[in-house]
């Protein structure tokens, strides 16, 4: 049998106990191992294996010791993987260190007080699971006694500002060996905090307790810390002249996040389905981290187990099912007519090219447009084609990854589309329809698109999607679309109660240039003649026809009307 895909495991030894698959990026060790820096950053979008890769190092460095006073090893763990061969001065860091891991992604909460109180649970467990230094004589007595009240959640204000500083001083006089940090998603409390209202609150929080813990801690032997996004020194990081930031755009540790080309490759080797190759690389690929090109993990694992199960099973957004995408919609709902038209560039197929600004607060993001890009682009929304240098600024130009991230972005903007419709009075719309006033019907599709953001890619079916989304509040009639009828399907149909007998057909086409919107809205007409389309709804009793056929380019469009 094959083994198991670890969907949704990201403990590095549950994956190896359940001896699930695992791309093995235990060489992360060795880079970090082989750069001195006290405390490094490193920013990749969510779901690229960020809290798989603390899980790892966790595992790899820490010694641990049992209430009995037992240590335990856990260099099993690492058989066979790649670091066991990088040599012995490696290897003489394994089980050797105390290690504090620490996880932020629970204080997505609707409240400080709520977010707050999730923090303190955290660091609950993670003292708790320390807890075999109370039975050290290296501690005090006031130092055991204010140990036990992080356990049990009773530190003051205060107090807990130092936590992670206190448990690593602690650690240090017990093993006598300095702590290694692990944070993971440190920048999820702001994200969140940003959208809910309170991010001067957490972000005064964050800054107190990551400052003493990294800044100046003796006891401290080295802190990796993950995230999305690089938020800048002024906010968080406050006089951490120690910190080195890993972003993106850093060609150092580039493969250690995500799939390489060649662990792809390797991946649907050996579940034999390397005919799914170009699938993958359209829906999954795209990324660049440096210079080294990178899948989305998190989608590649789950299509390869839908594909080992089936292998007609189509591509699937994956990585869009993992968030809400709340700053997509946030971008939209805040687009000026730039920004939208930036953005139909981008669903187009083409580049936009922006100034690379890495330090930046949730606070700053709608401050300009570039924050705005430079924001999707560090998040993973966007990627990086190429960069270069023009006076002291460097420059990227950015495209979309593939074609999972054109998903949420196409997704994102109908939803809201839909709201907007919900919002506004599209009654002259509705009238013009009944009373056959083709200008006002022209006016009112051009206008509407010109407030939307467009898919030009989508052709057809997107202004199709457009036109159905716009006639279907019309009160007192039903609108269907792609409805059978006669020798084909009309594109949308809009019909009264039957007693009234009242039925509008739609269809539309998409005009190559601004001089074949005339012949195009024509075709449309004449299809639905040819095609019959009126055949099944006058079997049904109606009686009355409102034919339409409605050609568009671009933000235009031209409307045809039968007799």
């Amino acid at each position: 049998m094959k083994k198991k895909l670890p969907i949704g495991i990201e403990d590095f030894k549950e994956i190896i106990e359940k001896d699930c698959y695992y791309v093995d990026k235990t060489l992360f060790i060795k880079e970090l191992l082989d750069n001195s820096s006290k405390v490094r950053l490193f920013t990749r979008p969510r779901r690229f294996g960020k809290t798989l890769a603390l899980s790892m190092l966790r595992y790899y460095f820490e010694k641990e010791i049992t209430v009995e006073g037992k240590a335990g090893y856990n260099s099993r763990l690492f058989r066979g993987l790649k670091i066991l061969d990088a040599g012995e001065s490696y290897l003489s860091h394994m089980g050797q260190y105390p290690v504090i891991s620490l996880s932020l992604k629970s204080a997505k909460q609707p409240s400080f007080e709520m977010a707050y109180a999730s923090i303190l649970d955290e660091l609950a467990l993670e003292f708790d699971r320390h807890k075999s230094v109370l039975y050290s004589d290296e501690l005090s007595e006031d130092e055991k006694a204010l140990f036990e009240r992080f356990i049990k959640r009773q530190a003051s204000e205060w107090e807990n500002f130092k936590a992670l500083k206190f448990l690593s001083k602690c650690l240090q006089k017990v093993y006598q060996k300095n702590a290694i940090i692990l944070l993971d998603e440190y920048d999820v409390p702001l994200e969140n905090a940003w959208f809910r209202g309170f991010y001067e609150q957490m972000t005064f929080f964050i800054r107190s307790l990551f400052e003493s813990a990294l800044k100046t801690n003796p006891s401290l032997e080295f802190a990796v810390i993950t995230g999305c996004l690089r938020i800048s020194k002024e906010s968080i990081f406050t006089g951490l002249n120690n910190l080195e930031i890993i972003s993106v755009l850093s060609s150092r540790y580039s493969e250690h996040f995500g799939f390489t080309v060649p662990e792809v490759g390797n991946m649907l080797h050996f579940y034999d389905i390397e005919e799914k190759k170009e699938e993958v690389k359209r829906w999954y690929d795209g990324y660049f981290f440096g210079n080294t090109e990178v899948y989305n993990p998190w989608s590649m694992i789950n299509y390869v187990n839908e594909a080992v199960s089936n292998i007609n099973s189509l591509p699937r957004p994956y990585w869009a099912n993992t968030s809400s995408n709340g700053i997509i919609r946030d971008m939209i709902e805040h687009a000026d007519n730039s920004i939208k038209l930036e953005l139909e560039n981008l669903i187009a197929g083409e580049c936009i090219e922006k100034p690379v600004h890495e330090d930046i607060t949730y606070e700053e993001i709608h401050e300009s447009e570039d924050n705005l890009w430079n924001f999707l682009f560090f998040t993973g929304y966007l990627k990086k084609v190429r960069e270069h240098m023009q006076a002291d600024t460097v420059y990227i130009t950015l495209a979309f990854p593939n074609a999972e991230v054109k998903y949420i972005y196409r997704n994102t903007i109908m939803e809201w589309f839909d709201g907007q419709i919900r919002l506004k009075d599209f009654s002259a719309l509705y009238k013009a329809l009944l009373k056959k006033d083709i200008a006002l019907i022209e006016r009112e599709l051009s206008k509407s698109l010109m407030e939307t953001v467009s898919f030009f890619d989508y052709k057809e079916d997107y202004y199709h999607g457009f036109t159905a989304g716009l006639v279907k509040m019309m009160e007192g009639y039903i609108v269907e679309s792609n409805r059978e009828s006669g020798m084909g399907r009309s594109d949308i149909i809009i019909r009264s109660a039957p007693y009234e007998g009242i039925a509008i057909i739609i269809e539309t086409k998409v005009a190559d240039s601004y001089g074949q919107l005339e012949e195009k809205a024509v075709q449309a007409l004449a299809q639905i003649e040819e095609k019959q389309y009126d055949a099944g709804l006058r079997s049904e009793g109606y009686h009355t026809f409102i034919k339409y056929g409605i050609a568009f380019f671009k933000k235009l469009c031209r409307v045809h009307v039968n007799e």
